[in-house]
């Protein structure tokens, strides 16, 4: 048995036995374990610094968070005549701005202006893109806490729209649509939407109520009722407090003398009669056409209700304060007055006191004779009534903006 056990011992001891090892930190190893989180560390911070400086990537800002006691307006077409003068308007009642424009037709210099007037953080943003592109518009209500919706972006010339029918349905209704359903899909509340008198169309009776039967005889007017109808169609089964102001013809400029109307010099020939009295009053048109003379009016021409810029902002503004919840409101925002085309011109050659020169040519196609409004539906239930009412004080406050501004914005 002794014998047998110490063989067995004998045999164990010529195995291999494992050691138990204590392994010590080498300190190349330690060096470059270092060096490769110092490296992960700064490629980590590289790529913070580029995504920030990437256009995709956002921070938390003012605009795209909702603030207590703070309205978040975005102005589409902010850039143009009247939605300069609403965004303006909205920054001097303390709400916060965002204006949307692809500058086709508005001007960079009235953004500038109010970028000078309201330079505070918080209080405007400008966002350069174009309502037709789908993928921009669901990327700006991603990227803004917005509360209410001012639509005014559109192309607005009937005759242009006579000769070129389909960028005014594309410009007009589809981008509505663009916009109404990333309104709906992010939850903003308030649109207010900047519709016309030209869907009406040529009224058996005047003055023209909310009620008057809406028939448009031309593309303009009818790209805008297409859009109206469909706000009206989704009303039906959405919450959205909604407002669609229908205005007349807009003349006049900011009071202080700091924005005005400064269309394109391609689009004189498509642009307001104010614009053509201007520019002839300039001397840069060596007179004004007046298209029409056999209307069935008193003296012959065209008769049209002419707003003020500052009371249709101000209409704007009373129609975003009542404004509520699962409700469509439908004003006429007008004088209540009509005048012709020709008591026009005489007003605009006292208030530049200039002796225009006057040519009469055939009738513009869609045009039609006499339009006004009956604005007693905005008075009762907005509180809302025009107050710059004298065609050539009106005019004479544009004037001395044009005087000022012989090129536009970029007179300044």
């Amino acid at each position: 048995m002794l014998n047998f056990a110490r063989g067995r011992s004998q045999a164990r001891s010529n195995r291999s036995m494992p050691i138990a090892v204590m392994e010590y930190p080498d300190p190349k190893r330690k060096s470059n374990m270092f060096g490769k989180l110092l490296m992960a560390a700064a490629l980590t911070a590289l790529c913070i610094i580029m995504l920030k400086q990437s256009p995709s990537f956002s921070t938390p800002t003012h605009f795209s968070r909702h603030e207590k006691g703070v309205t978040h307006v975005l102005v589409t077409g902010g850039a143009g005549y009247i939605g300069s003068h609403a965004a303006l308007r909205l920054l001097k009642e303390s709400y916060r701005v965002t204006i949307v424009d692809n500058l086709s037709r508005g001007n960079i210099g009235a953004i500038k202006v109010l970028q000078e007037l309201f330079p505070e953080p918080g209080r405007l943003q400008f966002i350069y893109a174009d309502l037709g592109d789908p993928n921009a518009v669901d990327k700006i209500f991603s990227e803004n806490a917005f509360d209410a919706v001012i639509h005014f972006a559109a192309v607005a010339y009937v005759g242009e729209s006579t000769t070129d029918p389909l960028k005014y349905y594309h410009n007009i209704t589809s981008n509505t649509l663009m916009v109404l359903k990333s309104m709906a899909a992010h939850g903003v509340g308030t649109l207010i939407y900047s519709s016309t008198c030209a869907t009406y169309g040529e009224p058996e009776k005047m003055p023209i109520t909310e009620e008057t039967p809406q028939v448009p005889i031309n593309p303009y007017g009818k790209a805008k009722k297409m859009a109206e109808d469909m706000i009206l169609d989704f009303s039906k089964n959405s919450d959205m407090a909604i407002m669609i102001l229908r205005y007349f013809n807009v003349i006049g400029s900011d009071p202080e003398g700091r924005l005005g109307e400064a269309p394109r010099p391609e689009l004189r020939e498509q642009g307001r009669i104010s614009g053509a009295c201007f520019d002839a009053a300039h001397g840069i048109i060596p007179g004004i056409k007046v298209k029409g003379t056999d209307y069935k009016t008193h003296d012959g021409t065209c008769i049209r209700d002419y707003i003020d810029v500052t009371d249709l902002v101000d209409a704007h503004v009373k129609a975003l304060q009542h404004a509520k919840p699962h409700n469509v409101g439908i004003y006429n925002v007008g004088t209540g007055k009509g005048r012709s085309v020709k008591e026009f011109v005489e007003a605009c050659k006292k208030a530049t006191g200039v002796d225009i020169k006057v040519e009469y040519l055939p009738r513009r196609p869609g045009d039609y004779a006499e339009v006004f409004s009956d604005p007693t539906k905005i008075r009762h239930e907005l509180n809302w009534t025009a107050r710059f009412t004298n065609l050539q004080e009106s005019l004479g406050v544009a004037w001395r903006w044009q005087k000022a501004h012989r090129n536009g914005y970029s007179s300044s």
